[in-house]
């Protein structure tokens, strides 16, 4: 009779184990048929962050030449008109290490019009200041280093950069993120469902330009105007439910 009755409890033990098994398999079979759906319906979406900013960092690189027969006295037009830049920025309300020196080049050649050894020299003057808007409106009254005599060589310009940007980079971040739910939950109230969790996020570039140009990647851009705006573009997979 007592082994009839441990018989009857491994059998009921058996069954018990084998029932439970049983949830447990159904479980986790419905709950991984329900992710496989949930993973079926997903909505992409992308948010856009923008943030004005006015750069912080002004540069200037001032190309100016001389030539002349008599190298001496172009050496002297030379230190003449560096003398002369030097001053326009002290007018400008500039201390005098915002202008340092980069650096110059000298050559010579001879014409066969004039019949003399021609010497030139070029140089060139670095800019770099943190007060951008006094550089700007230094900037745009260069000419009167022109009506000096200094003559002023082309193909360089008063550059304008931003340098903060990783100090606004997580907050940009999460208002793009916030903009691509916000067009999700429109999509999924359209759609008769509700935005799940995040499936997958791409961050875009950051790119820096003049507020009413484009900008460029990582801080490239247009760069000739102090104010200047600071734009991301994220990429993000809801689940939908």
């Amino acid at each position: 009779m007592t082994e009839i009755l441990r018989g009857n409890r491994a059998a009921l033990i058996a069954a018990a184990i084998l029932g439970l098994g049983i949830v447990i398999g159904g479980y986790l079979l419905g709950d991984g048929l329900r992710r496989a759906r949930m993973a079926d319906r997903a909505v992409t979406m992308r948010g856009l962050a923008e943030r004005d900013v006015t750069a912080d960092l002004a540069t200037w690189s001032i190309g100016f030449g001389r030539e002349g027969t008599d190298l001496a006295a172009v050496q002297n037009d030379i230190e003449s008109d560096t003398a002369k830049i030097r001053a326009f920025f002290r007018a400008a309300g500039f201390p005098a290490e915002v202008v340092t020196d980069g650096g110059g080049s000298v050559s010579s050649r001879y014409d066969s019009d004039r019949q003399a050894q021609i010497y030139s020299i070029n140089r060139n003057l670095q800019f770099r200041s943190n007060d951008v808007m006094r550089a700007q409106r230094a900037y745009a009254r260069q000419f009167d280093l022109i009506r000096q005599g200094v003559p002023l060589q082309g193909g360089s310009g008063m550059t304008y950069t931003f340098t903060r940007l990783n100090e606004i980079k997580p907050q940009m971040i999460a208002d793009s993120t916030r903009d691509a739910r916000h067009a999700a939950e429109q999509f999924a109230r359209d759609s008769g469902s509700q935005v799940g969790a995040i499936r997958s996020a791409t961050q875009g570039y950051f790119s820096i330009g003049a507020r009413d140009g484009a900008g460029g990647e990582d801080g490239g851009g247009d760069n000739s105007s102090p104010l200047q705006k600071v734009r991301v573009v994220t990429t993000i997979d809801f689940y939908l439910e």
